[in-house]
């Protein structure tokens, strides 16, 4: 089934995660590449990154107006708020992941791992013990375009855990080409982590895996879901537990037993999303040149 904004796989099953009579926005369109979102329940604004500009933008929900809210960015790209409303992001130009204070100032969680630099941490989440958990793929030393040309000093592109006591680096998945989107499941017994190393090989994978967390470490990490369209990018979990991944088309919502619910078609690929307004239903989306939103029946999972 296919309505204007939505093609219907479930109808079921999408009748919990969609409403037909909704409509896909288009709120801000001038970015280069349109990354990261993060919300702010407090006052309501959403700050995203704009890689190739390095710069980061704000969304005022009461307003609709779009303002810079940090150039230069250090070519941020992740972006996700900790249990005490702080924001921290992954910055491919430090090649670190930082968190930015109540009264502005950042403070480097981490920069490196056993000595040496990381790649370009993409994607980050927090979890409710405080942990902040990172990809870490190389998109961001490739060329110029996303940060600065470099040589990777790891040699891989792994999955990191930062200890919220000691701030101690711990890598919790060397089994990735490229991990790039992450969140956990609402009990946060399952993270889930994207692997887009098909942007680098034609036979790479573009899928999303499921670890079993326990604790500070990780097991299993089978497949998902397999991406039809090599789009796969950052995801978010609902309060249903339902997984929505940004995808070439717009969104794929994926029930948690991994069927393909329904998509929101969206004009440009969207590379990341998140859960804001003031219910927690409505889904914005980050796509490529700019911001849109929608809205859903279902709430964002709790994240703290």
């Amino acid at each position: 089934m296919s309505d204007a904004d939505f093609i219907i796989h479930d109808p079921i099953r999408a009748r919990a995660v969609l409403r037909r009579s909704a409509k896909v926005e288009k709120l801000y369109g001038d970015c280069r590449w349109a990354e990261g979102p993060a919300y702010f329940p407090a006052h309501r604004t959403l700050v995203w990154s704009d890689i190739p500009n390095e710069r980061m933008l704000r969304y005022d929900e009461a307003t609709g107006g779009v303002a810079e809210f940090r150039r230069p960015s250090g070519y941020s790209n992740g972006n996700t708020i900790d249990r005490q409303g702080r924001l921290v992001t992954c910055e491919h130009g430090g090649r670190r992941v930082v968190r930015t204070e109540h009264d502005g100032s950042i403070t480097v969680l981490a920069d490196r791992w056993q000595g040496k630099r990381f790649n370009s941490p993409n994607d980050v989440v927090v979890k409710s013990d405080g942990s902040v958990w990172f990809t870490d793929p190389t998109y961001g030393i490739d060329s110029d375009y996303e940060g600065y040309k470099a040589e990777s000093e790891i040699g891989a592109s792994n999955v990191y855990r930062i200890d919220p006591v000691t701030g101690a680096v711990e890598m919790v998945a060397d089994d990735f080409v490229k991990p790039n989107g992450i969140c956990f499941s609402p009990d946060e017994q399952t993270l889930y982590v994207v692997d887009t190393g098909r942007t680098h090989s034609p036979d790479g994978p573009c899928h999303v895996r499921a670890f079993t967390v326990e604790g500070k470490s990780l097991s299993g990490g089978d497949v998902f879901a397999v991406s039809e369209q090599a789009g796969f990018d950052g995801l978010r979990c609902d309060e249903g537990g339902h997984l929505w991944m940004g995808e070439a088309d717009g969104v794929h919502c994926y029930h948690p037993d991994g069927e393909l619910v329904a998509r929101v078609l969206v004009p440009e690929r969207v590379a990341n999303l998140e859960f804001g307004g003031a219910r927690g239903n409505r889904l914005y989306m980050c796509a490529t040149g700019g911001l849109y939103a929608v809205m859903l029946p279902v709430r964002g999972a709790k994240r703290f």
